[in-house]
């Protein structure tokens, strides 16, 4: 069993899809935030550590096999404002935390995930940085973007690019990203397009203003439509746009359905489920749903995670 620990862990989607192998084992979870750690609590035995990784000395973690880390985003990412790593709320030196816990428990592999954009920011800068600093540090490194659509059997449009690293150069040559897969799961299957929400989720004539316009265009009762701030639009694909992190706080691009009782937005759990997480992960009570909605839309897509891991494996077992 391979040790792990996890860093800006949210709200587990990289444990689950690494734990679901049976081949490795969180034993360490570090995440700044104490609503996501929260539900991470909720739905794991191992306790999260809820500091800032400023604070946390590399001797205080316990020796590990591998590193994971959806390092923050925010700032590589078309929704935010693409500051890199000179993002004014430091996120994107937060990867240089990463490198300094590295260099002091040097694991034997790695595995990071970000948003797509990471590979173009800066013309190319940011990423370079990133690949120099760990192919300094002795790792040999393969990345790739998938689309959990086409890599998760999921029906959402995520891209995401996925970084792993070996210490060992044989394994490295060893391991192949997955290959895609058909997409057999329906939107219908993680959506529930004909039971009764409750009322607040449904946008109402009179007190939406541009429900008018939602009316007229959505008229498939199978398919997911945004408001793009002055018309409607219907993703024909029959996937889920990219869920956002500001979900929660309604108007443009808050993916919408036409159920059995009217228009609405997907709830929490409907947002979970289009994240590959099982039916039975727990989702607090004491948590308002925009707090929820916030740690879907940061979260990964679970059996995108549990492909590439279980590739790591294979890798490892072919030596």
């Amino acid at each position: 069993m391979y040790k792990c620990a996890s860093f800006f862990a949210g709200v587990g989607g990289i444990d689950l899809g690494f734990e679901y192998t049976k081949k490795f084992k969180v034993i360490y979870a570090n995440e700044v935030d104490p609503y996501v750690v929260n539900t991470y609590n909720e739905n794991f035995s191992l306790k999260a550590d809820c500091r800032d990784i400023h604070a946390v000395e590399a001797d205080e973690i316990p020796d590990f096999d591998v590193m994971l880390a959806g390092f923050p985003c925010q700032a590589f990412s078309i929704a935010g404002y693409r500051q890199g790593f000179d993002d004014e709320k430091g996120r994107g030196n937060l990867f240089f935390e990463l490198v300094r816990i590295l260099k002091a428990k040097k694991p034997k592999m790695i595995f990071l995930e970000n948003v797509k954009n990471l590979v173009s920011h800066d013309n190319g800068n940011t990423f370079r940085v990133i690949l120099k600093e760990l192919n300094d540090l002795g790792y040999f490194v393969k990345y790739q973007v998938l689309n959990a659509a086409q890599y998760g059997n999921i029906p959402h449009g995520r891209e995401r690019i996925y970084i792993v690293g070996f210490k060992n150069e044989e394994v490295y040559h060893n391991f192949d990203f997955p290959m895609p897969i058909p997409l057999t799961t329906k939107l219908e299957d993680v959506i529930d397009f004909n039971i009764k929400k409750e009322d607040k989720y449904y946008y109402l004539k009179g007190k939406c203003p541009f429900y008018d316009k939602l009316e007229e265009g959505m008229k498939n009762s199978t398919s997911i439509y945004q408001w793009r701030r002055i018309y409607v639009r219907e993703n024909k694909s029959n996937v889920c746009p990219t869920l956002t992190a500001n979900m929660g706080t309604g108007g443009h691009n808050v993916p919408l359905i036409r159920d059995s009782f009217g228009i609405r937005k997907l709830t929490p759990r409907e947002c979970f489920n289009l994240q590959g997480f099982p039916k039975d992960y727990i989702l607090p009570s004491n948590l308002s749903n925009t707090r929820l909605y916030k740690q879907a839309g940061n979260s990964v897509v679970v059996s995108v995670i549990q492909r590439i891991a279980k590739n790591m494996i294979t890798a490892i077992e072919k030596l």
